[in-house]
Protein backbone atom coordinates (compact mmCIF):
# COMPACT_ATOMS: atom_id res chain seq x y z
CA UNK A 1 0.00 0.00 0.00
CA UNK A 2 2.36 2.86 -1.38
CA UNK A 3 -0.16 5.62 -0.43
CA UNK A 4 -0.23 4.10 3.29
CA UNK A 5 3.52 3.72 3.39
CA UNK A 6 4.24 7.40 2.36
CA UNK A 7 1.64 8.73 4.71
CA UNK A 8 3.40 6.97 7.59
CA UNK A 9 6.84 8.61 6.57
CA UNK A 10 5.77 11.88 6.57
CA UNK A 11 4.20 11.11 9.98
CA UNK A 12 7.76 9.76 10.91
CA UNK A 13 9.50 12.65 9.21
CA UNK A 14 7.63 15.37 10.94
CA UNK A 15 7.67 13.99 14.43
CA UNK A 16 11.66 13.65 13.91
CA UNK A 17 11.54 17.44 13.49
CA UNK A 18 8.86 18.36 16.16
CA UNK A 19 10.32 16.09 18.75
CA UNK A 20 13.74 15.67 18.57
CA UNK A 21 15.67 18.20 15.75
CA UNK A 22 13.59 21.38 17.13
CA UNK A 23 12.45 20.73 20.57
CA UNK A 24 15.87 18.26 21.67
CA UNK A 25 18.42 19.75 19.47
CA UNK A 26 17.64 23.30 19.32
CA UNK A 27 17.38 23.05 15.71
CA UNK A 28 15.80 26.64 14.17
CA UNK A 29 13.15 26.17 11.48
CA UNK A 30 15.32 29.23 9.39
CA UNK A 31 17.99 26.88 8.86
CA UNK A 32 16.08 23.88 7.58
CA UNK A 33 15.18 22.88 3.76
CA UNK A 34 12.63 20.07 3.44
CA UNK A 35 12.04 18.29 0.35
CA UNK A 36 10.50 14.96 -0.78
CA UNK A 37 12.83 12.28 -1.90
CA UNK A 38 10.75 11.64 -4.76
CA UNK A 39 10.09 7.96 -4.00
CA UNK A 40 10.16 6.97 0.03
CA UNK A 41 10.99 9.19 2.09
CA UNK A 42 11.36 13.18 3.01
CA UNK A 43 14.85 14.99 3.62
CA UNK A 44 15.64 17.31 6.77
CA UNK A 45 18.39 19.42 5.42
CA UNK A 46 20.07 21.58 8.40
CA UNK A 47 22.08 24.72 7.31
CA UNK A 48 23.02 26.07 10.49
CA UNK A 49 26.54 27.11 10.20
CA UNK A 50 26.91 26.15 13.93
CA UNK A 51 26.83 22.83 12.93
CA UNK A 52 27.98 22.33 9.23
CA UNK A 53 31.65 21.21 11.35
CA UNK A 54 29.64 18.06 12.57
CA UNK A 55 31.53 14.59 11.32
CA UNK A 56 30.33 11.04 10.73
CA UNK A 57 31.08 10.35 14.07
CA UNK A 58 29.13 13.35 15.88
CA UNK A 59 26.18 12.71 13.85
CA UNK A 60 25.95 8.89 14.45
CA UNK A 61 25.50 9.95 18.17
CA UNK A 62 22.64 12.26 17.21
CA UNK A 63 21.21 8.99 15.08
CA UNK A 64 21.58 6.61 18.07
CA UNK A 65 20.21 9.04 20.40
CA UNK A 66 17.03 9.85 18.17
CA UNK A 67 16.82 6.02 18.14
CA UNK A 68 17.01 5.36 21.99
CA UNK A 69 20.34 2.90 21.45
CA UNK A 70 21.24 2.70 24.81
CA UNK A 71 19.08 4.70 26.97
CA UNK A 72 19.16 2.97 30.19
CA UNK A 73 15.56 3.35 31.27
CA UNK A 74 16.17 3.42 35.05
CA UNK A 75 18.52 6.28 35.18
CA UNK A 76 16.26 7.93 32.64
CA UNK A 77 13.65 7.89 34.60
CA UNK A 78 14.66 9.05 37.60
CA UNK A 79 17.17 11.81 35.88
CA UNK A 80 16.80 15.64 34.79
CA UNK A 81 14.08 16.50 32.50
CA UNK A 82 14.08 15.31 28.71
CA UNK A 83 12.21 13.77 25.94
CA UNK A 84 13.93 10.64 27.04
CA UNK A 85 12.03 10.90 30.19
CA UNK A 86 8.83 11.83 28.45
CA UNK A 87 9.07 8.58 26.99
CA UNK A 88 9.99 6.78 29.45
CA UNK A 89 7.13 7.94 32.11
CA UNK A 90 4.59 6.62 28.89
CA UNK A 91 6.48 3.07 28.89
CA UNK A 92 6.20 2.96 32.69
CA UNK A 93 2.24 4.12 32.79
CA UNK A 94 1.57 1.93 29.76
CA UNK A 95 3.34 -1.26 31.70
CA UNK A 96 1.33 0.21 34.95
CA UNK A 97 -2.04 0.34 32.66
CA UNK A 98 -1.48 -3.61 31.00
CA UNK A 99 -0.88 -5.04 34.49
CA UNK A 100 -4.35 -3.31 35.99
CA UNK A 101 -6.21 -4.65 33.09
CA UNK A 102 -4.49 -8.01 34.18
CA UNK A 103 -4.99 -7.86 38.21
CA UNK A 104 -8.82 -6.75 37.23
CA UNK A 105 -9.74 -9.62 35.14
CA UNK A 106 -10.46 -7.55 31.87
CA UNK A 107 -11.69 -9.34 28.93
CA UNK A 108 -8.08 -8.47 27.81
CA UNK A 109 -6.67 -10.35 30.71
CA UNK A 110 -5.39 -13.49 28.65
CA UNK A 111 -3.87 -11.76 25.62
CA UNK A 112 -1.99 -9.06 27.59
CA UNK A 113 -0.50 -11.89 29.77
CA UNK A 114 0.53 -13.61 26.40
CA UNK A 115 2.06 -10.19 25.12
CA UNK A 116 4.15 -9.65 28.56
CA UNK A 117 4.93 -13.32 28.39
CA UNK A 118 6.34 -12.70 24.67
CA UNK A 119 8.14 -9.44 25.51
CA UNK A 120 9.97 -11.63 28.55
CA UNK A 121 10.79 -14.15 26.41
CA UNK A 122 12.46 -11.58 24.06
CA UNK A 123 14.29 -9.63 27.08
CA UNK A 124 15.37 -12.69 28.57
CA UNK A 125 18.05 -13.25 25.64
CA UNK A 126 19.18 -10.05 26.04
CA UNK A 127 22.71 -9.88 27.37
CA UNK A 128 21.87 -7.05 30.15
CA UNK A 129 18.63 -8.94 31.36
CA UNK A 130 18.96 -9.46 34.57
CA UNK A 131 16.13 -12.16 35.26
CA UNK A 132 16.53 -15.60 34.41
CA UNK A 133 13.08 -16.76 34.10
CA UNK A 134 9.69 -15.22 34.12
CA UNK A 135 6.06 -17.68 33.98
CA UNK A 136 2.83 -15.96 32.84
CA UNK A 137 2.48 -16.79 37.30
CA UNK A 138 4.63 -14.43 38.26
CA UNK A 139 3.50 -11.52 35.81
CA UNK A 140 0.07 -12.06 37.87
CA UNK A 141 1.75 -11.52 40.96
CA UNK A 142 3.49 -8.41 39.34
CA UNK A 143 0.46 -7.03 38.49
CA UNK A 144 -1.02 -7.67 41.62
CA UNK A 145 1.78 -5.91 43.44
CA UNK A 146 1.64 -3.20 41.09
CA UNK A 147 -1.97 -1.99 42.73
CA UNK A 148 -0.35 -0.77 45.68
CA UNK A 149 -0.09 2.96 45.18
CA UNK A 150 2.62 3.35 47.64
CA UNK A 151 4.83 0.95 45.65
CA UNK A 152 4.50 2.92 42.47
CA UNK A 153 4.60 5.92 44.00
CA UNK A 154 8.47 5.04 45.78
CA UNK A 155 9.42 3.64 42.27
CA UNK A 156 8.28 6.76 40.37
CA UNK A 157 10.17 8.80 43.59
CA UNK A 158 13.60 6.57 43.18
CA UNK A 159 13.36 3.99 40.54
CA UNK A 160 16.57 2.35 42.00
CA UNK A 161 14.33 0.98 44.88
CA UNK A 162 12.92 -2.47 44.71
CA UNK A 163 9.53 -1.91 45.39
CA UNK A 164 8.24 -5.33 44.64
CA UNK A 165 9.59 -8.55 46.40
CA UNK A 166 11.93 -11.45 44.74
CA UNK A 167 12.81 -10.31 41.18
CA UNK A 168 9.50 -8.95 39.77
CA UNK A 169 10.88 -5.33 40.49
CA UNK A 170 13.73 -6.60 37.54
CA UNK A 171 10.33 -7.70 35.66
CA UNK A 172 9.05 -4.70 35.94
CA UNK A 173 11.66 -2.48 34.67
CA UNK A 174 12.17 -5.34 31.85
CA UNK A 175 8.89 -4.97 30.72
CA UNK A 176 9.46 -1.62 30.12
CA UNK A 177 12.54 -1.97 28.05
CA UNK A 178 10.18 -3.91 26.34
CA UNK A 179 7.59 -1.65 25.13
CA UNK A 180 8.02 0.13 22.08
CA UNK A 181 8.58 3.64 23.11
CA UNK A 182 8.22 6.70 20.37
CA UNK A 183 12.00 6.53 19.04
CA UNK A 184 12.25 8.31 15.94
CA UNK A 185 13.19 7.41 12.59
CA UNK A 186 16.04 8.29 10.54
CA UNK A 187 18.22 6.86 7.69
CA UNK A 188 21.48 6.16 9.87
CA UNK A 189 23.44 6.38 5.95
CA UNK A 190 22.14 9.00 4.70
CA UNK A 191 22.53 10.95 7.67
CA UNK A 192 26.20 10.11 8.60
CA UNK A 193 27.70 10.48 4.96
CA UNK A 194 29.37 13.85 4.63
CA UNK A 195 30.10 12.98 1.48
CA UNK A 196 26.85 12.10 0.35
CA UNK A 197 25.47 13.10 -2.98
CA UNK A 198 21.88 14.96 -2.24
CA UNK A 199 19.25 14.44 -5.16
CA UNK A 200 18.73 17.79 -6.69
CA UNK A 201 15.05 19.64 -6.44
CA UNK A 202 13.26 19.31 -9.69
CA UNK A 203 14.84 15.86 -10.76
CA UNK A 204 12.71 12.67 -11.05
CA UNK A 205 13.63 9.44 -9.01
CA UNK A 206 14.46 6.67 -11.81
CA UNK A 207 12.52 4.18 -9.20
CA UNK A 208 8.84 5.97 -9.55
CA UNK A 209 9.25 9.17 -11.93
CA UNK A 210 8.07 11.52 -8.78
CA UNK A 211 9.95 14.92 -9.08
CA UNK A 212 12.20 15.75 -5.77
CA UNK A 213 9.92 18.74 -4.54
CA UNK A 214 10.79 21.39 -1.73
CA UNK A 215 8.68 22.18 0.63
CA UNK A 216 7.60 24.69 3.57
CA UNK A 217 8.08 23.20 7.03
CA UNK A 218 4.75 23.45 8.07
CA UNK A 219 3.45 21.71 5.04
CA UNK A 220 5.48 18.31 6.38
CA UNK A 221 3.09 18.39 9.67
CA UNK A 222 0.04 15.70 8.14
CA UNK A 223 -2.25 17.34 10.23
CA UNK A 224 -2.24 20.75 9.29
CA UNK A 225 -4.75 22.30 6.57
CA UNK A 226 -2.33 22.68 4.14
CA UNK A 227 -0.23 19.37 4.24
CA UNK A 228 2.13 18.39 1.29
CA UNK A 229 0.72 15.28 -0.94
CA UNK A 230 3.37 13.66 -2.80
CA UNK A 231 1.28 11.93 -4.70
CA UNK A 232 -0.14 15.02 -6.41
CA UNK A 233 2.47 17.71 -5.80
CA UNK A 234 5.39 15.42 -7.11
CA UNK A 235 4.29 14.46 -10.34
CA UNK A 236 5.92 15.30 -13.08
CA UNK A 237 3.91 13.73 -16.25
CA UNK A 238 0.10 15.41 -16.33
CA UNK A 239 -1.11 14.78 -19.48
CA UNK A 240 -4.31 13.64 -20.22
CA UNK A 241 -3.24 10.67 -22.88
CA UNK A 242 -4.16 7.06 -20.98
CA UNK A 243 -2.89 3.99 -21.40
CA UNK A 244 -3.73 0.25 -20.53
CA UNK A 245 -1.40 -1.22 -17.93
CA UNK A 246 -1.12 -5.01 -17.15
CA UNK A 247 -0.45 -5.51 -13.47
CA UNK A 248 2.77 -7.84 -12.92
CA UNK A 249 3.17 -7.38 -8.75
CA UNK A 250 -0.03 -8.70 -6.20
CA UNK A 251 -1.73 -6.81 -4.12
CA UNK A 252 -0.68 -3.36 -5.77
CA UNK A 253 -2.36 -0.41 -4.08
CA UNK A 254 -1.48 3.13 -5.94
CA UNK A 255 -2.49 6.53 -5.88
CA UNK A 256 -1.26 9.18 -8.52
CA UNK A 257 -2.69 12.47 -7.91
CA UNK A 258 -7.26 11.34 -8.11
CA UNK A 259 -6.49 7.73 -9.59
CA UNK A 260 -6.28 4.61 -7.76
CA UNK A 261 -4.88 1.48 -8.49
CA UNK A 262 -5.84 -1.58 -6.48
CA UNK A 263 -5.44 -4.99 -8.11
CA UNK A 264 -2.99 -7.67 -8.72
CA UNK A 265 -1.08 -9.89 -11.48
CA UNK A 266 -3.01 -10.02 -14.40
CA UNK A 267 -5.48 -7.29 -14.19
CA UNK A 268 -5.32 -4.54 -16.60
CA UNK A 269 -6.33 -1.01 -16.23
CA UNK A 270 -6.73 2.01 -18.36
CA UNK A 271 -4.22 4.76 -16.24
CA UNK A 272 -3.07 8.04 -17.38
CA UNK A 273 0.53 8.59 -18.27
CA UNK A 274 1.54 9.67 -14.76
CA UNK A 275 0.26 6.56 -13.14
CA UNK A 276 1.65 3.93 -15.80
CA UNK A 277 4.98 5.62 -15.50
CA UNK A 278 4.64 5.29 -11.90
CA UNK A 279 4.09 1.28 -11.95
CA UNK A 280 6.40 0.72 -14.67
CA UNK A 281 9.09 2.55 -12.78
CA UNK A 282 8.15 0.89 -9.51
CA UNK A 283 8.09 -2.50 -11.21
CA UNK A 284 4.64 -3.53 -10.98
CA UNK A 285 2.80 -3.01 -14.34
CA UNK A 286 4.05 -2.93 -18.41
CA UNK A 287 2.38 -0.95 -20.38
CA UNK A 288 0.59 -2.60 -23.13
CA UNK A 289 1.46 -1.73 -26.87
CA UNK A 290 -1.75 0.08 -28.55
Amino acid sequence: DFPKMIELVQEQAWRLWSEFLESEFGFREEYVQITFSGHRGFHIHVRDPTYLHLDSNARRQLVNYIRGEGVNVQDVFSGYESGWKSRVQLGVDDVLFKLQAISDGSDEKTSLLTEFHEVMKQRIRHPDCSVKSCSKAKLQKLAKLSQDEGRIQRLREDSSLRVFPGDSTSIFWELVKGTPLPVGETDEAVTVDVKRVIRWVGSLHGKCGLRVTELPLARLDPDSSNAFDPLSEAVAFTGNNSMKVELTSDDVIARICDFEVDGGTGDVFEVPESMATFLSLKGWGNVQST
